[in-house]
């Protein structure tokens, strides 16, 4: 019964963790977005740039332009997906865009390249781009017929309508509150005051959730601090209040809708706090991280004023209908990632990943999936895994498997797409990891620069062949 209680507790410690440590900052502002891009934006818009008929240079572009500046995990990119895929995104650029958000956008390259060396920043830019957008046409290439009849009635017309400017500048502050809990800046992290709130018992219940959910710096448990316990009890109110409040706002408001949303942004402000469990009593910062959550959050009230009822009505029901569909799916999966990573043991790695074969390279695609970690966290596990003796080449396959193919990534992608599509999607990421990993643990061996870019240019030409011989087939 002790390995059960250990499984369990595992299990629980990696939902605990996760819930209290990453969701709100990143998570809560990508469901909003998400509900905001659905509603608000019109369908010729997203077409326009991202549908199956733009130029490809453009519709590529910019879903990975876009996924650049968003500092998000497996997880957070989800309704973001969601949103521009139901919206009328080709299915292409919308996989680029799910690729490379989590594999290589702008925080998750620098923490790479002060973690691990400025080579392992480049390699994992230049090859999560090429291969992002090679996955992308693939996809949109395999799947085009059921693809052509998602998107029956959402042709790209040439003079559509519009993104206003006020849906602009509501996104862009939506954007702006993601941003402002996400990234790590000098001035975000500045401490603007501090207080200390008198209460004895404070220490004996941090006591007691370190028992419950103890710190496992080797299988990358975090613990569950007080503010964590705090931040999961406002999760619960706010889920309780938001059936209502949110769930029925497209028949109207109602007297839950605007407690629902006060919740939100408190428990969004807590979190930007910096709580610390003293022997007195509580420790609470303000900082500039939650002076800007506070201001980019006020300045959405003036500016929803400015739609009317019924939009901002639609807006808060598609976000609170993204919430049902992957968040449940995150809870069960991060639950199962707990509870697999209790029987895979670090001292394998050496035996299994220290060095640079098919087999290893596989090897770390395989730890990305069982042993996910929130987004920026896989890099010092990574660099843990070299220390313990994985060849550079099987982490690079590790870095570009573990922001993608998580059990709760793969579970959503599933309800987005279908599971036929998420599966090759599945399959199609473990490749082309492995391939990438096979690359640069060449590059690292000593091989020629010249004789990879000529295996690598023939594997291009080969897939650009075999995608064209596909489509002159289905168009004969």
């Amino acid at each position: 019964m002790d390995w059960l209680m250990t499984v369990v507790q595992s299990g629980l410690a990696s939902l605990a963790s996760y819930l209290a440590a990453h969701v709100l900052l990143c998570l809560v502002p990508a469901f909003f977005i998400a509900g905001g891009l659905s509603a608000l934006v019109p369908q010729q818009s997203i077409i326009r740039y991202l549908g199956p008929d733009a130029p490809k240079w453009m519709s590529y572009s910019a879903a990975a332009g876009a996924g650049s500046l968003l500092a998000v995990c497996s997880c957070t990119i989800q309704p973001l997906f969601a949103g521009i895929y139901k919206k009328g995104a080709g299915l292409g650029p919308a996989i680029t865009f799910l690729f490379f958000a989590p594999a290589a956008n702008i925080l998750a390259l620098s923490y790479t390249g002060v973690a691990l060396g400025a080579e392992f920043a480049i390699a994992r830019i230049l090859l999560a781009l090429s291969f992002g957008i090679g996955i992308g046409m693939v996809m949109a290439v395999l799947f085009r017929t059921s693809e052509v009849a998602r998107l029956a009635d959402s042709q790209t017309f040439a003079g559509g309508e519009g993104v206003s400017r006020k849906v602009l500048f509501f996104l862009g502050t939506l954007v702006a509150l993601l941003i402002a809990g996400t990234l790590k800046l000098d001035f975000l992290k500045a401490v603007v005051f501090s207080t200390a709130l008198p209460w004895p018992g404070a220490a004996g219940v941090q006591q007691l959730l370190d028992s419950w959910v103890p710190v496992n710096a080797a299988t990358g448990a975090e613990g569950l601090s007080l503010q964590g316990a705090l931040l999961i009890a406002l999760l619960a109110v706010i889920g309780a209040t938001a059936w209502q409040g949110l769930g029925k706002v497209d028949a109207g408001f109602n007297r839950l809708t605007p407690i629902t949303l006060g919740l939100v942004v408190a428990t969004l402000v807590f979190a930007a706090m910096g709580v610390q469990v003293t022997a007195d009593g509580i420790s609470l910062t303000v900082t500039g991280r939650t002076l800007a959550v506070i201001v980019t959050s006020l300045a959405l009230l003036p500016q929803a004023r400015r739609f009317d009822a019924w939009d901002v009505q639609q807006w808060l029901w598609e976000t609170w209908r993204f919430v049902k569909m992957i968040f449940p799916l995150l809870v069960v999966g991060v639950f199962l990632v707990g509870v697999i990573r209790v029987f895979i043991q670090p001292e394998w790695i050496q035996v299994i990943a220290g060095t640079n074969t098919v087999l290893a390279n596989m090897a770390g695609v395989v730890f990305g999936v069982f042993m996910y970690f929130p987004t920026l966290v896989e890099v010092p596990i990574a660099k843990m895994f070299l220390s313990l003796g994985m060849h550079p080449g099987p982490l690079i396959a590790y870095l570009m498997a573990d922001p993608e193919l998580s059990l709760q990534s793969i579970l959503i992608t599933s309800a987005i797409i279908g599971k036929l599509k998420a599966w090759t999607y599945v399959g199609l990421v473990a490749l082309f990891s492995t391939l990438a990993g096979l690359t640069y643990g060449a590059w690292v061996d000593g091989t020629s620069a010249l004789l990879l870019g000529v295996a690598v240019a023939a594997f291009i030409l080969l897939l650009s062949s075999a995608l064209h011989l596909i489509e002159t087939r289905r168009k004969a």
